[in-house]
């Protein structure tokens, strides 16, 4: 009876630890379950805590009272360094790339056609061209304060008259109606196209041949041979047919000054103006024979021709003195005059001409 009771004890006791076993596991279970439920969710709210707590904190700049500012260091930029300077522009360059019609300019005291031309970024040509109303193809013509018309582009600002149609302004000037049409400055229906007289039309690219009878007239013209033939030109002032002093057919500059101020050489203007100061000597560019000193109109003022006996003559103007007589001859080299700015000139300068058989050739071709 007693090992009954021993065995009903122990028996007990295993169930009492089994249902213990039980229990703790349906315990761990339930703790199991619940941490993969509420994970998510306390993952969640980890991340929301650590961005909060990431989120930078900005510190208020430090501020200086005035007297610790006055002590601070100054900085100085190191002398190897590259530095940016900025060099104040005193000349304006004129805007003309949006310019589709004419603009008016006053000339100024010291101002050539070419220096107009160069402010305007057109040719001389154009200016000359659409001034010929005032110009006639005389460069020499401009004087301070005269009003001249500017072109928007290179060619022809022409005025029409009431004899004008599209095709006679076309052809005077060596384009096609359409370029005319198609200017749109110009602002013409192209499928009606009426042009009104006293109106104004830029002919773009337009051109026209000068008269070059403005210029001193061919001293050279009766004589195909070489010799001036000065005797039966309408500048005789003396009988030179018995000098011939020849020259070299090298030419020198005719001025100590070696540069360009004024007008260049161009279809408007078959000379070049060289920059010589007001009195400054003016030198023979080649042996010859001096065959008019003196004054001339047309604007040339004062003026010296040499003719050179070989096909070549040179042409000196605006002088403010003359050191020779026609039938001198003269060496080159040797002093002929002074530079001035006689005649039609805004200031002074040399008007100088190199022509062969008659024909002006480019100074720039022959001097060294």
């Amino acid at each position: 009876m007693s090992e009954q009771k021993q065995e009903n004890g122990t028996g007990g006791k295993e169930k009492r630890n089994s249902l213990a076993a039980w229990l703790i596991t349906a315990v761990l279970c339930a703790a199991l379950i619940s941490i993969l439920v509420w994970q998510p969710k306390v993952a969640s709210s980890m991340e929301w805590q650590n961005l909060t707590v990431l989120t930078p904190e900005y510190e208020q700049p430090e501020t200086f009272s005035q007297n610790a500012l006055d002590h601070m260091p100054q900085f100085f930029p190191q002398s190897g360094k590259q530095l940016l300077i900025r060099e104040p522009q005193t000349h304006t360059e004129i805007d003309t790339s949006l310019r589709t019609t004419a603009v008016e300019y006053t000339v100024q005291e010291g101002d050539a056609i070419f220096g107009i031309a160069e402010k305007f970024d057109v040719s001389p040509d154009s200016i000359m061209w659409s001034n010929e109303d005032i110009l006639n193809d005389n460069p020499h013509l401009i004087y301070a304060g005269q009003v001249l018309k500017i072109p928007p582009t290179d060619g022809v600002w022409y005025k029409l008259t009431t004899k004008d149609t599209l095709e006679k302004v076309a052809a005077k000037f060596h384009v096609t109606v359409r370029d005319i049409l198609l200017y749109v400055g110009n602002s013409l229906d192209l499928t009606n196209p009426t042009i009104e007289p006293e109106s104004y039309v830029m002919v773009p690219d337009g051109w026209r041949e000068y008269d070059t009878s403005i210029y001193v007239p061919n001293i050279l013209r009766d004589n195909p041979s070489g010799n001036a033939g000065v005797t039966t030109s309408e500048y005789f002032q003396c009988d030179t047919s018995g000098n011939t002093y020849a020259g070299s057919g090298n030419f020198i500059w005719p001025s100590s000054v070696h540069y360009i101020s004024g007008n260049d050489y161009f279809g408007g203007h078959l000379a070049i103006d060289i920059g010589a100061g007001m009195g400054s000597p003016i030198y023979a560019a080649d042996y010859g024979v001096v065959v008019y000193a003196g004054w001339m109109n047309g604007g040339y003022g004062n003026v010296i021709i040499i003719d050179h006996n070989n096909g070549f003559s040179t042409v000196y103007a605006h002088l403010s003195g003359i050191n020779v007589n026609c039938g001198n001859s003269v060496n080159q080299g040797g002093v002929i005059g002074y530079a001035g700015s006689t005649g039609n000139s805004t200031g002074a300068h040399l008007h100088f001409e190199i022509r062969y058989n008659g024909s002006w050739v480019n100074p720039h071709l022959w001097l060294p």
